[in-house]
């Protein structure tokens, strides 16, 4: 028989206890007081009878419940042998995870990441199982343990360190966290695919900066007996000071008044230098940054020159250089055109043409232009080469009743895909609408309004709606309209009402044409007519209506290493170039061509037809779209926690639940161990200490009822004296 907690025996000798107060004879407590003996001095009786033991038995039941309760305590066990020693037969399961992210290309970093790396593997043995992983925002399986256990046990370790010395650190951020769990995840697939029951360990090799990304590593769940041995590199000069472009928001200033380009100077924690120096590659003076260990300043680039072009910004004065440069290529606002059908003015403040053109304002991200059809009362608005028909535009809007060709270019429109927003002005529009949709001879009327209408019921689930679904902002009860058109819902069955007046007459409507639809306004927002164009929720419902007709397209602008551009917005624009290029000599492809990506180190990758997601933004720098009438650029540069080189502190990794460990436990302690946590086990299934905690019990039972026989055998004879 075993026991988990062996001290608990040492509660035995509390079995002394009943012996000594068997021992012990006290005086007679029995007093009588003689009034004739008062002045004499009281005297003890002396006790002539040698102290001894008496009632053996009830000793031995006491001194047997105290012996029990102390085994108990003990918790024993019947011992059993363990089912095999796996260090013995099967070695060790090891996964070795190697750091290749951006802030391991300082100095002399990965030379000592190799070194580390090749004394790990010359330290397995033939019964291990090795699998190498590097890792920086991606996992890479360079030896699976498949792999492993195939190759001649003789050329393992070479050809791992071989596969390992093969790879550069690349670009990419470190997501630390994710590469421990899936590291993890390996030894725990292999544990119940091969059974195996052996050492588990994870050696990471890492500079262990406090950029890493830990994320999902507190409250994993990490395999049994597993243990992270942590092999950290450390860089020869400390100094790390880091560039980013702050960019602003999308829509926070048009570009004619475009700001500086800022730039956010961090210097790590542990750094020993303060003053650093910022400067256009090649151009211009350099700009004096002053930033303590440990913060960051936001500060403005150097003037460019007059004349001078220039797309990399670095910055000197710290010790390492793979984080001193920061590429910008100004964001470039899209051109979204509008087309606009109708026969008003735009300087008329009595007109819908004059609130419609102020409603969209030029940003960083969009330049909306309202460009007027022949026919108009005013000049179009300066674009090159505005198309000859509706088809080159994003959105038609229509406040008059049109031409016959007018509608057939309409209806062209519609059935390509396009979006129109008919205004009924007047009633007679409504002819307009019964030829593009399909409904000749549809009529409307003039609602009688007695004094005024408001919306009434509003459909928030149709995306038109979506953006007001938010109880701050589903108010419509505030805007009045003194005269609306009435349409019946029984010309147009197919149409969906997506908002009605409060006397129920259809005030906006869906109606499809072909592979487009046709948004119905049976109002106008001229001020004689309506409070609509003065209302908050104007501006805010066309750019609803433009969204719905394409959207706006992403800014290229800025990404980080690694991430995927969608050059699905290159895509549609390069048709509208398409359509305003066909009097070139060599007109770009249509939509669904070829087009390609040139990289910063001239590398030329093309994306097949209908293909949008660039996904190789491998390295910082410039990259070019080519293939359309004006080639996009957009900046790729390093992640800005990758400039965060101060080590993490060192008990961050155990804070979160990693089982690490500062060095390689010793076979016999790692027996030791695996022998402790099988008795545990068996001590869990046994429960041996239950039965002895009712023996104790039981014991005690006896003992009160022999203490009591005892007692009243005693008393019998004195009262029978008496």
């Amino acid at each position: 028989m075993s026991f988990l907690a062996p001290l608990f025996l040492l509660g035995g000798l509390a079995v002394a206890l009943p012996v000594v107060f068997h021992l012990v004879r006290r005086s007679s407590r029995e007093k009588q007081v003689f009034s004739s003996l008062m002045f004499l001095k009281p005297t003890p009786p002396r006790m002539t009878r040698r102290n001894r033991l008496e009632n053996i038995f009830l000793l031995l039941l006491r001194c047997l419940a105290i012996f029990i309760l102390a085994f108990a305590f003990a918790r024993p066990f019947l011992q059993k042998p363990m089912a095999a020693t796996p260090m013995q037969n099967t070695g060790a399961q090891i996964v070795l995870l190697v750091d290749t992210s951006a802030s391991m290309r300082r100095e002399g970093l990965w030379t000592e990441a190799l070194a580390k790396a090749k004394a790990a593997l010359a330290k397995v043995t033939p019964a291990d199982q090795v699998a190498v992983l590097a890792f920086d925002d991606q996992i890479r399986s360079l030896v699976s343990f498949e792999e492993w256990t195939t190759l001649n046990p003789a050329d393992r370790s070479a050809i791992a360190a071989q596969r390992l010395a093969e790879n550069q650190p690349t670009w990419r951020a470190t997501h630390l966290g994710n590469a421990l769990i899936a590291a993890a995840e390996i030894i725990a697939d292999a544990e119940q695919r091969d059974q195996f029951t052996g050492l588990r360990r994870i050696v990471l090799i890492s500079d262990l900066q406090e950029g890493s990304r830990l994320d999902g590593l507190q409250g994993h769940e990490w395999p049994r007996a597993l243990e992270v041995v942590v092999e950290s590199v450390k860089a020869r000069r400390p100094t790390n000071a880091g560039l980013q472009w702050v960019m602003d928001a999308d829509d926070s200033a048009s570009p004619e008044s475009e700001s500086p380009v800022r730039l956010r100077v961090t210097n790590s924690s542990d750094a020993e230098r303060e003053q650093f120096q910022i400067r256009w590659a090649g151009a211009g003076a350099s700009l004096d940054a002053y930033v303590p260990p440990g913060q960051s300043r936001i500060v403005p680039a150097p003037v460019l020159p007059t004349n001078a072009v220039a797309q990399r910004i670095t910055l000197s004065g710290d010790d390492d250089d793979f984080d001193n440069s920061v590429y910008v290529v100004p964001p470039r606002a899209e051109e979204v055109n509008v087309q606009y059908l109708g026969v008003e003015a735009e300087t008329d403040p009595a007109q819908s043409l004059y609130y419609l053109t102020r409603a969209f304002q030029d940003t960083r991200r969009k330049a909306v232009r309202i460009v007027a059809a022949e026919g108009t009362r005013r000049t179009p608005l300066a674009t090159t080469n505005p198309p000859p028909h509706v088809g080159g535009y994003r959105l038609a809007i229509i406040t008059s009743t049109l031409s016959e060709a007018r509608q057939s270019e309409v209806h062209q429109f519609l059935t390509n895909g396009g979006t129109v927003l008919l205004v009924l002005n007047d009633h007679q529009i409504a002819t307009t609408l019964g030829q593009l949709s399909g409904a000749p001879g549809l009529t409307a009327t003039e609602a009688a309004v007695a004094n005024y209408a408001m919306f009434g019921q509003m459909d928030f689930t149709h995306p038109l709606l979506a953006p007001f679904a938010d109880p701050r902002f589903s108010d419509f009860s505030k805007i009045r309209f003194w005269k609306h058109r009435k349409l019946s819902r029984d010309a147009l069955p197919e149409a969906r009402v997506i908002a009605s007046f409060d006397n129920n007459d259809p005030a906006i409507l869906e109606v499809a044409v072909g592979r487009g639809r046709i948004f119905v306004f049976t109002f106008s927002w001229r001020p004689a007519e309506s409070q609509f164009a003065l209302s908050s929720k104007f501006v805010p419902l066309l750019y609803s209506l433009l969204e719905q007709a394409g959207g706006i397209g992403a800014q290229l602008a800025q990404f980080r290493v690694g991430d995927v551009v969608d050059l699905s917005f290159v895509r549609s624009r390069r048709g509208n170039e398409a359509d305003r290029s066909t009097s070139e000599p060599n007109p770009p492809p249509y939509v669904g061509g070829y087009i390609s990506i040139r990289k910063p180190d001239g590398a030329q990758v093309q994306l097949g037809s209908g293909e949008t997601r660039f996904t190789q933004t491998e390295q910082p720098g410039v990259y070019e779209v080519q293939g359309i009438a004006t080639p996009t650029k957009f900046a790729v540069n390093l992640d800005a926690a990758e400039s965060r080189t101060a080590p993490l502190p060192a008990d961050e990794l155990e804070r979160l639940g990693v089982p690490t460990k500062s060095d390689v436990a010793a076979p016999a302690v790692v027996a030791a161990q695996l022998q402790t946590q099988h008795n545990t086990e068996l001590e869990s299934r046994q429960k041996l200490w239950r039965w002895l905690i009712v023996a104790a019990l039981t014991v005690l039972l006896v003992e009160t009822w022999l203490a009591g026989w005892i007692t009243r055998r005693s008393a019998a004879p004195v009262e029978a004296a008496a």
